[in-house]
């Protein structure tokens, strides 16, 4: 089966986020953002980072500085159904950090922002929990951070607390690395997979479709192989920064990092291809979970709304030449975490996902 393109950049899903919209927003909230930049000069700073980014870099006094905030999403209503609150800081590191490794940066900092309807101390001393120790375990220090008791403006499910949780984390470029923005990533480079088990923290919306479709509405008490699918979508998120920290530091080039977030792996990959006249053929990614697989045949998910809305087993890229490419997989493994060239940087404006391996076709994305 070889799927028909699309847009890299317009992903539109009737159950789900619609990728196109949540791009037209970031854009125009950007844009807005941009016309402060002009005030940094008065305070002897600068703004060095790139559109398209996964996080910006401000230079200050000659230190690089990266910056990026970023939330858990819907995850913490599955949380809420199924009463574990204690993995979400895993996902809520793993997306700042893994943003700020995207650039070049190594994360040092964090604060929080806890939003809910009414406090209840079991669930922020679990959430907090989880957080010192996925901070601990990649590196960062937890500055502080802010919690409000919003009333109706914060819903969930159930009778319990619930709460919406977001991040802003700090990186620093070290001296003598450049930053990365994908400028170097040519033709002939390779593409290294790191390997991800479940959804990271997007996607939730679909699932979460499919499922009450599927199910009904206590659906996170379904089984699935052994397991319940609340249980499933939880899985907590690999935080991958500590590894490419130290495969930076180890002096592999990378060219480009794509954090696989929302979007999934065209419009991820496509941002630090876009404009630079190539794409992309993945021919060996790593196969989905079974029960994402499962998931995706539970809805009528396409391949290519799947690739275009989860990592599928694959939560981020690294960019690099090929005579590199083994010293990255085996530094990597020794870093605890899987990886394996998964294809090619190619010429041409197309990423092509060839998951024929697990009975998903061909399945192609225009880069723009």
């Amino acid at each position: 089966m070889d799927e028909a393109a699309g847009s890299g950049g317009f992903h539109s899903e009737r159950r789900g986020v619609e990728q196109a919209l949540v791009d037209q927003c970031s854009s125009t909230a950007y844009s807005l953002a941009k016309s402060t930049f002009a005030a940094a000069k008065s305070l002897g700073i600068s703004i060095v980072g790139v559109d398209g980014g996964f996080a910006n870099v401000i230079n200050v006094g000659g230190v690089r500085i990266a910056i990026t905030s970023d939330g858990i999403g819907t995850k913490a209503e599955v949380a809420e159904r199924v009463g574990k609150y204690d993995t979400l800081g895993f996902d809520l590191v793993a997306m700042v950090a893994d943003d700020l490794v995207a650039v070049g940066a190594e994360p040092f900092a964090l604060s929080n922002v806890i939003d809910a309807d009414r406090l209840d101390v079991a669930v922020v001393e679990a959430m907090m929990r989880g957080l010192a120790s996925a901070a601990s375990a990649s590196g960062l220090v937890v500055t502080g951070g802010e919690i409000a008791a919003l009333g109706r403006r914060v819903g969930g499910h159930g009778l319990g607390a619930h709460v919406n949780w977001c991040a802003t984390a700090l990186g620093l470029i070290p001296e003598g690395r450049e930053a990365i923005s994908g400028q170097s990533v040519r033709a002939g480079d390779v593409v290294v997979a790191l390997q991800n088990e479940g959804l990271r923290s997007n996607g939730l919306t679909l699932a979460r479709s499919i499922l009450e479709t599927a199910f009904g509405t206590s659906w996170h008490e379904a089984p699935n192989a052994g397991r319940a699918w609340g249980e499933r979508l939880l899985t907590p998120s690999v935080v991958y920064a500590p590894a490419v920290c130290e495969l930076l530091r180890s002096g592999v080039p990378i060219h480009g990092v794509a954090h696989v977030t929302g979007g999934g792996i065209p419009a991820n990959l496509g941002r630090i291809l876009v404009g630079r006249g190539v794409g992309a053929v993945l021919d060996g990614l790593f196969p989905p979970d079974a029960w994402v697989a499962e998931l995706a045949r539970l809805g009528s998910v396409s391949p290519f709304e799947a690739y275009g809305q989860w990592n599928m087993g694959n939560g981020m890229l690294l960019v690099l030449p090929g005579c590199d490419a083994d010293r990255a997989v085996s530094a990597l493994a020794s870093a605890r975490v899987a990886s394996r060239v998964a294809g090619n940087i190619v010429q041409g404006g197309e990423i092509a996902v060839d998951a024929r391996a697990w009975g998903m076709g061909v399945v192609r994305y225009r880069v723009e």
